[in-house]
Parts: structure tokens; sequence; C-alpha cells
């Protein structure tokens, strides 16, 4: 039985500030359709930069296999489940796997290594080529047909306190303003608000609604980067070659890691 996806957006003001807010219904049976025998391009995705764990695989840009899990510290323990329901799915279906997309940051430090080795190791286990992408970016895809034409978008993940990784695009995912890792204030944006209306959006972004307060300012909660929206960026950057060197291909960490060292209780 196939999944259920449904998205539906309700825009409206409260005080100066838009807001838009997302419900998403997904059926607890597996998604599946019926897969193209003669494909071309199959494609098995993964990203786990925050604290979603997904993968899915598309054929020719169309998905046919998905899963997602919403649970936190389960990278891990979930992603190799998936992966293997991915390349069974794959084989049962006469579907050689041409490529593996992984998200490659900013984000999660944990998440970011165990999700690039498992698609290096993919890689090249199955011989496959590797398709690396920043995770702002598959954020700012998955957004941008979803809001007017003029919008900038602005996808944010967290980064613990009041920063925040984050990078401006337009609707063509030409970057405005780079990634950074940036410490949200009242001044944040004000460059670019007054002048255009900017979509704040990720696991980062609802965080600073009450400093961002240009009526300019959209935000748009419940938005998680996802494998299943990395289709269309893989499928354009497979027909291109833009392909990443396996043996040397890392993570965008964008900070050095800090480890801290627990409280003695005693």
């Amino acid at each position: 039985m196939k999944d259920v996806l449904m998205l539906s957006f309700l825009i409206y003001n409260k005080t100066d500030t838009q807001t838009v807010s997302i419900s998403k219904i997904i059926t607890t049976f597996p998604f599946y359709l019926i897969a193209t025998m003669n494909s071309n391009n199959t494609i098995l995705h993964i990203e786990t930069a925050t604290r979603v764990c997904s993968c899915s695989l598309s054929t020719d840009g169309e998905l046919v296999f998905n899963r997602e899990s919403y649970a936190d510290q389960t990278h891990a323990t979930l992603l190799g489940v998936f992966t293997e329901e991915a390349i069974k799915f794959a084989r049962h279906n006469n579907l050689n796997i041409h490529a593996i997309a992984v998200s490659c940051g900013p984000g999660s430090y944990t998440g970011l290594r165990i999700g690039v080795s498992e698609a290096k190791g993919l890689a090249y286990g199955l011989g496959a080529k590797l398709i690396g992408f920043p995770t702002l970016k598959i954020l700012a895809s998955m957004m941008s047909s979803l809001v007017d034409a003029n919008t900038l978008l602005c996808p944010m993940i967290d980064a613990r306190r009041m920063e925040v990784y984050t990078s401006v695009f337009d609707q063509s995912l030409n970057v405005i303003e780079p990634t950074t890792a940036k410490i949200i204030d009242e001044e944040s944006f004000m460059k670019l608000l007054p002048h255009h209306k900017i979509a704040f959006f990720g696991d980062g972004a609802f965080k600073c609604k009450d400093l961002i307060t240009h009526p300019n300012a959209i935000f748009i909660p419940d938005i998680h980067p996802l494998a299943s929206g990395m289709i269309y960026l893989s499928l354009e950057a497979y027909k291109k070659s833009h392909f990443e060197d396996v043996a040397y291909f890392e993570p965008f960490y964008l900070k050095d890691f800090v480890a801290t060292k627990p409280k003695k209780v005693f």
C-alpha cells in the first residue's frame, strides 16, 4: 500500500510578521511506487544532518521508495536498516543504483559522520557515483516552489543557543548570502529585509522569530531536510556528472567540533 503524503499550508498575519503553518500526514505503510524497469537514473538519497534520519530511492526523478524517522538519536541504528531496505527494493524491481546522494552539512557532527560514511561505503561497494549537497541548499530547494516568486529563501539549522547555520538563496538557488554560523539578534538580515520578503525555515528558524520582527519576515515551522527533497538536485547533478571523490569526500562541518566534559556529580 502506498504512503499518503499530504502537505497543507496556511498563511496568516500575526502582529507584523507573516507566519506559515505546515501540517504533514504520513501513513505508517511503506511508500512504494511502481518503478520504471528500463530506467537510466536510479539514485539512493541519504539525509542525516539534523535529528531526522531519512533515506529514499528515485528513478528518473520519481520517488519510488522512502523511509523517515523523526526520533532523536536513531541515525546509527536506523540508517543501515533504511539503506538495506532501499537496496532490496531496487534489486526486487530490477533497478541498478547508479549514484548515492548525501547531505554533507552543516548540521549535527554525529549525524553528518554517519550519513557520509554510509554513503561512501555504499558508493564503493555498489560501484556507484557519489553526489554531495550542502544541507542548506537541500532545504532551500524543498521550499523554492512553495513561496512567492520574489521571496528569498533563508534556511536555518540549529547550532545551539541563538546561533544558526544559515544562508540566503533566491528562487533559482543562487547564493545571496554565503553559508555562515550566525548569532541572531535584532539587526540580523536588516540589509535585505527592507527590500525583500524572506522565508525563514528549518529547525533553527522559529527560535529567531522574536528577534526578526520585520513585516517582510515569513516564518515556516516544521521544515526538515529530507532525502526525498534531494531528488531534483541529485538528478541534475547526475546528468551533469557532478560527482565527488569517494576516497576524499568529507562532511562540511563549518565549525570545529568542541568536545565538552560532563560535570562531576560528586
